[in-house]
């Protein structure tokens, strides 16, 4: 399968690539500079030189804060960007993979700690609270109009060895500093992305269209994800727990965004403490190679 991605210099991409060339299919990435998909008419361009089997769409605008004061560079890539390659590839009968966040949904702050509290699975209704939740949600509806074989798949707080994840922060943080403030009242499913990508593939492999929760499984706050990478990374750091209104941010959290899919034919993805535990391992690799 000629597999096209987009957004080829960010994290999940890098392993989407690896991923794909694993199951031996031949990927062929592209980034921001190589195919802008805010401009409509490259995009059908691209499409129709390179005819790819499938596309993988990971560009996206993901600057949550930067996302409050410049919503139209958000709506421009996430909803608009989104729908110009959803479009092209429907009119040359290609299915897009479509990736979205637990950022859509509003985590209602006064139930979300509640141990009744369950994941949001994909018939729950989206309410998103900032700009960035809103710019992707209407780049999902765009995608899933434009073709029935689409497929949107929702994910959260991606960490990784191809980019900045709050593992890494946390990792370089604590090498400067001996005591951390973490929020603990923001609760979602940390994801490795060498175990979403993969399972990407395996989706698109299986023709699954619509739209899929997979992300991590298991959920936690912030503070409680800190306290893990520090056990598992043998950090002395010590934590404070703190609110989210300690530290006010130009947009608003989501207070619960955890995932869970309520699909048969999806396969949830291992714990993520064993995504955290396998990234530090890679982490180790690197630095001893």
């Amino acid at each position: 399968m000629k597999l096209l991605i987009t957004g080829a210099s960010g994290m999940l991409a890098r392993d989407v690539l690896s991923a794909a060339s694993a199951a031996r299919h031949l990927p062929v990435c592209f980034s921001h500079r190589q195919l802008d998909i805010t401009d409509a008419n490259l995009v059908q361009e691209c499409l129709s030189q390179q005819r790819p089997d499938a596309i993988v769409n990971c560009a996206a605008f993901t600057d949550v804060d930067g996302a409050q004061s410049h919503p139209d560079r958000a709506f421009a890539v996430n909803a608009a960007g989104a729908a110009n390659l959803a479009s092209a590839a429907a009119s040359l009968s290609i299915p897009m993979l479509h990736v979205s966040t637990d950022y859509v949904f509003g985590g209602d702050p006064r139930t979300c700690l509640a141990d009744c509290q369950r994941p949001y699975v994909e018939s729950d209704e989206p309410a998103p609270l900032n700009v960035y939740g809103e710019s992707k949600l209407r780049g999902e509806r765009l995608v899933l109009a434009a073709s029935d074989e689409h497929l949107v798949v929702r994910t959260s707080w991606l960490f990784g060895a191809g980019g900045v994840s709050f593992v890494s922060r946390m990792l370089q943080l604590a090498s400067q500093r001996r005591e951390l403030q973490v929020v603990d009242d923001q609760v979602g499913c940390p994801t490795w992305t060498g175990h979403l990508a993969p399972a990407l593939i395996d989706l698109l492999q299986r023709r699954l269209s619509g739209l899929v929760h997979l992300c991590g499984s298991g959920h936690v706050s912030w503070h409680r994800f800190a306290q893990e990478i520090f056990e598992q990374a043998n950090c002395p750091c010590r934590l404070h727990a703190i609110r989210s209104d300690a530290l006010p941010r130009p947009a608003r959290r989501p207070a619960f965004s955890a995932l869970q899919s309520e699909r048969a034919d999806v396969v949830a993805l291992p714990d993520w403490r064993e995504g955290l535990a396998c990234h530090l391992a890679a982490a180790a690799e690197i630095i001893e190679a």
